[in-house]
């Protein structure tokens, strides 16, 4: 309680006390024994005084007491506290060159940060999804010309006579035919508008546009080196120009395997293409249609794949898997790739910066072009086989 507060209270209790007093020496002199009736009067005010001033008491108390637990705990609440409680007097009145107090508050980042007061650390360069690990001119031959059509002639018919002849004994005849193929030089490309502020002032940008553009155009050259329907400004892709999975003639497993699955397709496939005297080098799949066969399994329920898959790079029955996203989900290639196909290179992937295109000069904008022009040859159809699961398997299932 404050010493004044507790004066008053004396003072007033004093008071009290003294109108008792002479209140009780009334009533023993007076005849009837009471007292005078003004002094009852001042001693009922002064009690009611007395009882006033300690409800306001307590009441004040009790609102110190709320305030005291809601009491700003920022830093910046607490120093203006302590300052307006003198912490500073002795500085300013030239008493010390300097003020030490204590402040107790509850300081966070979001609280009493405004700002970047903690320096972001910055983490060079720019993320991006990764684009196809393994495109197809990595399988199949690259080779570069300065023309824009690739001539070869191929073989398109054979017609075997050699026999074994008696002595004397006229020898059959073979035969065979040649075909001239022409395989044009096509042009896959994009561009894309950028601010000469922006070209200037971001970090790295060039870095970026030469690695991240030119890996999305390989992505479109994959998909017309297996797509492309031939015609102009198309490749002629493998779906057009190798050979289709047999599933009918000369014994190749037609309608003789139980519960066909994926990996029995793909057996069949080998094993037509090992007819025509080819060893596959590649076998490419659809990356769904690949982990699917990884999890086939015989009837005793072991996973296939512990017979068929070894060591880190993936391949069946020795024969290495290539996954790309530009297959067909539920088709697949079986190949020879490297002695029946070649990707020829006229124009290789290059990106080039121009500010002369339309508005760019008056616009503050350059473009970017990036560019290739490829021929794709598919020198040996045999070598080749395209085919679908679903059809492939309901020719291998036996009926």
């Amino acid at each position: 309680m404050e010493e004044n507060v507790k004066n008053q209270l004396d003072q007033l209790g004093n008071i009290i006390d003294a109108k008792l007093e002479k209140a009780h020496g009334q009533a023993v002199d007076s005849a009837t024994g009471k007292a005078d009736v003004a002094l009852k009067g001042e001693i009922a005010n002064l009690t009611q005084k007395f009882t006033e001033r300690m409800d306001a008491i307590e009441v004040s108390n009790k609102k110190r007491f709320e305030a005291s637990k809601i009491e700003d705990k920022s830093f910046g609440g607490n120093l203006t506290k302590a300052i307006k409680e003198g912490a500073l007097d002795s500085m300013r009145n030239g008493g010390t060159r300097s003020s030490a107090f204590e402040i107790k508050a509850d300081m966070t980042v979001a609280a009493d940060f405004t700002g970047d007061v903690i320096p972001p650390q910055r983490v060079p360069g720019y993320k991006f999804d990764p684009t196809t690990p393994q495109n197809l001119r990595q399988i199949i031959p690259v080779g570069s010309t300065n023309s824009d059509v690739i001539k070869y002639v191929k073989e398109s018919g054979y017609s075997n006579g050699a026999a074994a002849a008696a002595e004397g004994a006229t020898l059959a005849q073979s035969d065979f035919d040649m075909t001239a193929v022409d395989a044009n030089v096509r042009k896959i490309g994009t561009y894309l508008r950028i601010s000469d502020e922006m070209l200037a002032d971001t970090p790295q940008i060039t870095s970026y546009l030469s690695a991240r553009v030119p890996a999305k155009l390989m992505e479109i050259e994959d998909d017309q080196i297996l797509g492309g329907n031939g015609s102009a400004p198309n490749l002629d892709g493998f779906y057009n120009s190798s050979s289709d999975f047999d599933v009918s003639s000369n014994g190749k497993f037609y309608q003789s395997v139980e519960s066909a699955n994926e990996f029995d397709v793909l057996v069949a496939a080998l094993n037509q293409l090992q007819i025509s005297n080819y060893k596959a080098d590649y076998i490419m799949l659809n990356p769904t249609d690949f982990h699917k066969i990884l999890l086939l399994k015989d009837s005793t329920n072991n996973y296939l794949k512990d017979q068929v898959y070894q060591g880190l790079q993936p391949n069946f029955l020795g024969v290495p898997i290539a996954v790309n996203n530009e297959v067909n989900p539920g088709t697949f290639f079986v190949g020879n790739f490297g002695q029946s196909a070649q990707l020829w290179v006229r124009d290789n992937v290059s990106v080039e910066f121009f500010s002369e295109d339309g508005t760019n000069v008056r616009d503050g904008f350059i473009t970017v072009r990036v560019k290739e022009r490829v021929a794709l040859a598919t020198y040996l159809p045999n070598g080749i086989i395209n085919g679908t699961f679903s059809t492939a398997k309901a020719a291998l299932e036996t009926p």
